[in-house]
């Protein structure tokens, strides 16, 4: 009969794994009995049935990285610090609710069964609080589900169990290891072992052989996804620590000999030891069968369909960031079409922001418009992405802010360029605005001009109706024409590209305005010099974009990225190709590229 459980979880053996026991089984021989090891390893690409946990006795760090699957170090968690991987520290025996073992003990025939308990936690992991308070809170619960869970195979009639491992009474000690890890890296684990493309909430790891002789149990590996536990506690209405003890008690049965998969009566005999652990224990849950059960009953699927780097909603916190800083665009990437910032992409800015990666705006528009967008959808202020104090590339570069927001570098327009376009605007009525830091100016009335305001959220604009008092009134860093699409590139553009040469520079943003901007002058050398002030480092920024204006900026980041609904000269200088601004193009690129 088939079972109505998906299979989230198989029994895998690592094919290192006969030499690495062998060499683990030597070093530990001489170990003298103690009724706890625990410890909190971070592991760096790969766990315990690697032979790269180090125990009091074991491998030291540089021979534990010999086994590593991908190659790299691990690293201890010692009072919440991170260091280079040291000898297991051992845990006193009373404190576990085990027997202490008295010094005469020794003489008595009868010993005590020690357990090897390793916590790890995988490299890609951030140090969140809540992982690191969960990785102590499993160095207690672990021991104290093996310990019931033995008891329960003395006298075990279930019918369907491998009884390879029958009683534990006849080892001297016990290895397991439990790997918190995120989504990434548990999908690479079961394409590497199951050939499944996809990640899984837990897979446990056997390493006991049956026929090899040894004084040491080493029951195997069980790894958690700590973004799939958190999604299923939401769903199922579980605190995060709730969910992690369910999957690690159906992980350590499935060591034990358990497996749900292989009959209806073998996955009813493996759910009823489930509850009996949980309810004996005093944690929640019904066990992960029955949720499973229940999550298929009710139309819900825990388990992911189909391989994709995009991060989900909410799991950025199981991610280290891969760059310090996003600059992103605002007109067609940012906003929409209706120039807004949609509510999914102001999540992906808060929860990014919260892992510490700061936004950066890089846009051709006033600061004030900026602000007036982000109040939108609350994101403004103290605590928010943008505000008076936060740094920012502003008027296609021609005003940049640094710390604290100050100004860092502001550029004017040639003064006689300013006079021949208002000259222009005002002979054939073509509107024509001027930008003056935080000021809009235009010397007639016209509804595109008012469209500035109510739609893009640029200050109204004061009309001055005379070219020589708008002239006097500021100085002003670039001038907008607005006109159709199709006006703006057959005539306007011609005209002022030829008129304007060695004085200033045409640039489109969107397709039915034309900026006149100082030479020379561009929104990627205004990144450029934001990031001399800050200190940072090209390599350390990605950058999102769709405007030709943009493409100097996606050149200079460590990974540029522009929106398919782009010109076509900045998706070809892009590294990647995302979303549409419609289809939340900025959020999917945190997601899938930022951590």
């Amino acid at each position: 009969m088939p079972s109505r459980f998906s299979p989230l979880l198989r029994n895998l053996h690592s094919p290192f794994a006969s030499s690495v026991r062998m060499a683990r089984a030597a070093q530990r021989a001489a170990v003298v009995p103690l009724n706890l090891t625990s410890t909190i390893t971070s592991s760096s690409r790969t766990a315990s049935y690697l032979g790269v946990v180090s125990h009091a006795n074991g491998l030291d760090a540089s021979s534990a990285s010999k086994f590593s699957l991908f190659g790299r170090r691990f690293h201890a968690l010692c009072g919440g610090e991170r260091e280079v991987l040291k000898p297991l520290r051992k845990i006193c025996a009373s404190q576990r609710d085990y027997r202490k073992v008295r010094r005469r003990a020794a003489k008595s025939k009868e010993k005590e069964l020690e357990l090897n308990v390793s916590i790890c936690i995988e490299e890609d992991l951030p140090d969140d609080p809540e992982i690191l308070s969960i990785a102590e809170i499993l160095r207690l619960n672990v021991p104290m589900a093996m310990k019931l869970a033995f008891e329960g195979l003395k006298d075990s009639k279930y019918k369907t169990r491998d009884t390879a491992i029958k009683d534990v009474g006849g080892f001297e000690s016990v290895e397991i290891s439990l790997l918190l890890c995120n989504d990434e890296f548990i999908r690479k684990l079961n394409k590497e072992w199951r050939d499944e493309d996809h990640a899984t909430d837990v897979l446990s790891m056997s390493q006991h052989i049956p026929d090899l002789k040894l004084p040491i149990l080493m029951l195997g590996d069980i790894v958690i996804s700590v973004e799939t536990a958190a999604r299923q506690a939401e769903e199922r209405g579980h605190t995060l620590i709730d969910e992690i003890r369910i999957l690690m008690v159906h992980g350590l049965l499935h060591l034990l000999g358990f497996d749900h998969e292989i009959s209806e009566e073998a996955e009813v005999e493996m759910e009823k030891e489930e509850e009996h652990l949980l309810k004996s224990l005093g944690w929640k849950g019904k066990g992960l069968i029955q949720s499973a059960y229940d999550a298929e009953t009710n139309g819900n699927s825990y388990e992911e369909k189909a391989s994709d780097d995009r991060k989900k909603e909410g799991s950025l916190r199981f991610y280290k960031p891969k760059f310090r800083y996003i600059f992103c665009d605002m007109d067609g990437t940012l906003l929409n079409s209706k120039s807004q910032i949609s509510s999914t992409t102001a999540k992906a800015l808060k929860e990014a922001s919260s892992r510490g990666v700061k936004v950066v705006i890089a846009t051709g528009k006033t600061r004030p418009a900026v602000i007036s967008a982000f109040k939108m959808v609350d994101l403004t202020g103290n605590g928010g992405i943008v505000s008076e104090v936060s740094p920012g590339v502003f008027l296609q570069g021609l005003l940049v802010y640094g710390r604290q927001g100050q100004e860092i570098n502001r550029t004017n327009l040639d003064l006689n360029v300013c006079r021949e376009a208002c000259i222009y605007s005002w002979e054939n009525k073509v509107p024509l605005i001027a930008f003056s830091k935080d000021r809009c100016l235009t010397l007639f009335d016209h509804p595109v001009v008012d469209s500035l305001h109510t739609i893009y959220h640029e200050p109204k604009a004061e009309i001055i109706p005379s070219v020589d008092q708008l002239l006097a009134t500021a100085d002003v860093q670039k001038l907008i024409f607005v006109d159709t699409a199709e006006g703006v590139a057959t005539s306007l553009r011609p005209y002022w590209s030829e008129a304007t040469k060695g004085r200033a520079n045409c640039v489109q943003a969107v397709p039915d305005m034309l900026e006149i901007v100082p030479p020379g002058t561009s929104k990627g050398s205004g990144v450029k010099l934001l990031l001399d002030h800050l200190q940072i480092s090209p390599k350390e920024i990605m950058a999102i974009g769709d405007g030709e204006n943009d493409v100097e900026m996606l050149e200079l980041a460590s990974l540029g990225i522009a929106l398919s609904n782009g010109s076509e000269k900045t998706k070809g200088v892009a590294d990647v190709i995302g979303a549409s601004n419609d289809e939340d193009g900025v959020a999917d690129a945190i997601y899938r590229y930022a951590f």
